[in-house]
């Protein structure tokens, strides 16, 4: 009987261990790591226009950005959305856990900790973001709700802030052409921001949330991401013009090719067919635009740093 027993609570705690872990593991895939691939684009903006900077030190501003802090705003979200449709990185998102709670705090702590290193207003600037992305998220004040306010304030903190959060780590001057560049990148964050909710509006509807995309409507969201991504672009050719980086006016030209083609094709077929209006076709638009934003900004960056 003594056995049996033993060997009855080392199961139990072998399947309790296993629990546990299956639950940080599910955490941890609801951090959506990845998704933040599709911001990079604000981070390689900002070193493309920077002066003279550390390689490490641009290391450790990516790290604490895309690693914890970004991270953890898609994991607090997560936790008090419980997303149990697809929502932005993952198809199939698990069920949300209290140790996702645990791990959005770990990463957060990380995140102010390891911008405190680089200089204090780096890290109040990564605790005023935390602090944002939580008000967007919590219920008692659920900015997520207010449709026009919430835009603003993701695409402000995501474009502007960030830019300059970067340039504040690297210990960049911000002058009067760095704002413009800042400014620019809220309107490339206002153009692609919109189409993460457009397939979302059945799922938002039911949580008692108003996005932007609901308000608009389905063409109405294209119209409003056509014409903030055209201001932005325009705004970049215009400050690119007028600083003679002709070379880079042709790369981003060429960047906006991909981005444009997409778009546009996605917006057409989803005018016939709202069937085109669904999670995979959201998650194809960011990658295109993310990943060909951020190689042309990559490649001005090392011609501007390395070029000569």
């Amino acid at each position: 009987m003594a056995k049996n027993s033993s060997k009855n609570n080392s199961s139990a705690q072998l399947s309790e261990t296993a629990e546990k872990t299956s639950s940080w593991r599910s955490a941890f895939v609801l951090m959506r790591i990845p998704f933040s691939v599709f911001l990079m684009p604000v981070f390689w903006f900002a070193l493309s226009n920077a002066g003279d900077f550390e390689a490490w030190d641009a290391f450790w501003v990516f790290i604490i950005i895309h690693v914890f802090l970004y991270p953890a705003s898609n994991g607090y979200n997560s936790y008090f959305d419980k997303d149990e449709e697809s929502v932005g990185g993952l198809k199939s998102p698990p069920p949300v856990n209290d140790e996702l709670f645990k791990l959005v705090m770990i990463f957060d702590g990380l995140a102010v900790f390891g911008a405190w290193l680089i200089s204090p207003l780096f890290s109040m600037m990564a605790l005023v973001y935390t602090m944002v992305s939580k008000a967007y998220s919590i219920d008692k004040i659920r900015l997520k709700q207010y449709p026009v306010i919430s835009t603003t304030v993701v695409t402000v903190f995501q474009g502007a802030f960030t830019y300059g959060m970067v340039l504040i780590g690297l210990d960049e001057p911000i002058g009067e052409t760095q704002m413009m560049y800042a400014a620019i990148s809220t309107f490339l964050i206002s153009g692609s921001y919109p189409l993460t909710q457009i397939y979302q509006h059945k799922e938002d509807e039911e949580r008692g949330d108003k996005t932007l995309s609901m308000m608009l409507g389905i063409k109405g969201t294209f119209i409003f991401s056509a014409i903030m991504f055209s201001v932005g672009f325009a705004g970049l050719m215009i400050c690119y013009f007028f600083e003679d980086r002709f070379t880079d006016m042709i790369l981003m030209g060429l960047a906006s090719l991909p981005i444009a083609y997409y778009f546009t094709r996605w917006m057409y077929l989803s005018w016939q067919d709202e069937d085109h209006v669904n999670h995979r076709n959201t998650m194809n638009m960011n990658a295109i635009a993310s990943l060909s934003l951020s190689a042309t900004f990559i490649v001005l960056m090392f011609i501007h740093h390395y070029g000569g």
